[in-house]
């Protein structure tokens, strides 16, 4: 097993291993154990190994084809960071039916490929790229069902600091895989800071 992409006392402290006291079968294989009060704990290394799997898989779509979304507030800022340094297209807050199916919409934008912060709250970007056939990446707690996802990043996808370093690891990774990682890249403390 590599090394994490960061350290674990790091994947800890932001609470990418909570879960909720839900669990749909889809994420059984992502659940690490089931504490005491019944709150589902995701794997930690799985995290990262899905992280790793989404990276390379981004890094072969153009950068603009790219569309991540979250209606999530706490996924926003991430999602908008992780577009700069990328290159992606993003869209926070409510998504606009028919962005991706309707093309005399002035927000109609086509993707080759999406990215969710969360199935549940992102549902009708889910539904459009699943009825014009493109692959979605979708980071899923351990209540989200992963109905039209092809590549699920189990974690919290409610909390700040989870969804921060989320998107700030999986920013560093597509830009390693595209060989554009370069020294500037900011470091945790400075992602999605104005």
């Amino acid at each position: 097993m590599d090394e994490l992409l960061t350290t674990l006392d790091d994947y800890l402290a932001a609470g990418i291993h909570i879960g909720t006291q839900q669990k749909n079968a889809d994420m059984k294989p992502y659940i690490y154990r089931v504490r005491a009060d019944g709150l589902y704990v995701l794997d930690v290394k799985k995290t990262d190994e899905r992280i790793r799997l989404a990276a390379k898989f981004l890094a072969k779509f153009k950068p603009d084809k790219i569309l991540v979304v979250s209606r999530r507030q706490y996924g926003q800022k991430p999602i908008e960071e992780f577009a700069k340094l990328t290159g992606a297209k993003a869209i926070s807050g409510r998504f606009v039916p028919g962005t991706l199916t309707n093309p005399n919409l002035r927000s109609f934008t086509e993707p080759e490929v999406l990215l969710v912060t969360d199935p549940r709250g992102d549902e009708q970007a889910l539904k459009e790229a699943s009825s014009i056939g493109i692959p979605v990446v979708a980071l899923c707690d351990t209540d989200n069902s992963m109905n039209g996802v092809d590549i699920v990043i189990p974690t919290n996808n409610k909390g700040k600091k989870a969804l921060t370093i989320v998107y700030w690891l999986l920013a560093r990774e597509v830009l390693r895989e595209r060989g554009e990682l370069t020294e500037d890249f900011p470091p945790l403390a400075e992602f999605g800071e104005e």
